[in-house]
């Protein structure tokens, strides 16, 4: 499911996030719609979107008297074999789920955490399941997360990567969020960037929140959405 809430800074609006639906803020997804920073005649304003398991509704949250602190996970590595029936499973449908696609691997957990669980691939065809900026990875791990919801487990959300993708990614997208800023300054102009997933958009929208004179926005529609990075004052 999904939700909105605001905040004059980026941590209050998740703040709130978490109070108000009662969950702890590793167990959500966050994407920023909007930033404008903080002016001598304007106010600090971020607005956020929550993304959150299928099993999560509004209905849910605590009220004060229940208030208590949230369980902090902790990502577990190590033991690359699955440990429970859960696991055995998950990684039991990536293989077979790849098999079918003509591109064989093998599929080990990478993490464990309370809310989440990291999968990898190791197969020759890495290149071609990670596909161009990663869309077949991110259509894979779509997949794993509604299986992982028929078998009851809306409440983990599963991460799929093979040969470091994730991790390659984001340093990928943080020196691009720096360049372009750079030449949005430089020009005293805007920049779209390419279509990308809510969390590259997010990985943008906060690399770049704190420098004063830089701003940014989601355009489109869809998952796939625009990043516009442009110089303050433009708008």
């Amino acid at each position: 499911m999904e939700f909105e809430f605001e905040g004059r800074t980026e941590k209050e609006a998740i703040d709130r996030a978490a109070e108000e639906l009662g969950l702890a803020k590793d167990n959500f997804d966050v994407e920023i719609l909007e930033t404008q920073k903080q002016g001598l005649f304007k106010k600090g304003y971020v607005r956020i979107r929550v993304h959150t398991g299928n099993s999560v509704k509004p209905a849910n949250v605590r009220g004060k008297d229940s208030a208590g602190s949230h369980e902090k996970s902790k990502a577990v590595f190590g033991e690359p074999v699955p440990q429970n029936e859960f696991e055995e499973k998950m990684a039991g449908f990536t293989a077979g789920l790849i098999e079918r696609m003509g591109y064989p691997g093998k599929i080990t957990v990478l993490f464990r955490e309370k809310h989440k669980l990291g999968l990898k691939i190791d197969s020759e065809h890495s290149s071609i399941l990670i596909g161009k900026k990663g869309k077949n990875l991110d259509a894979l791990q779509l997949l794993l997360n509604i299986y992982a919801g028929r078998l009851g487990r809306e409440d983990v959300r599963v991460i799929l990567d093979t040969e470091n993708y994730r991790i390659r990614r984001e340093e990928s997208l943080v020196r691009l969020a720096y360049n372009v800023a750079e030449k949005v300054r430089e020009s005293r102009s805007s920049v779209l960037l390419e279509p990308m997933n809510p969390f590259d958009r997010w990985l943008i929208h906060t690399t770049l929140n704190d420098i004063s004179d830089v701003e940014t926005k989601s355009e489109g529609d869809g998952l796939y959405k625009q990043v516009r990075v442009y110089f303050r004052g433009l708008r």
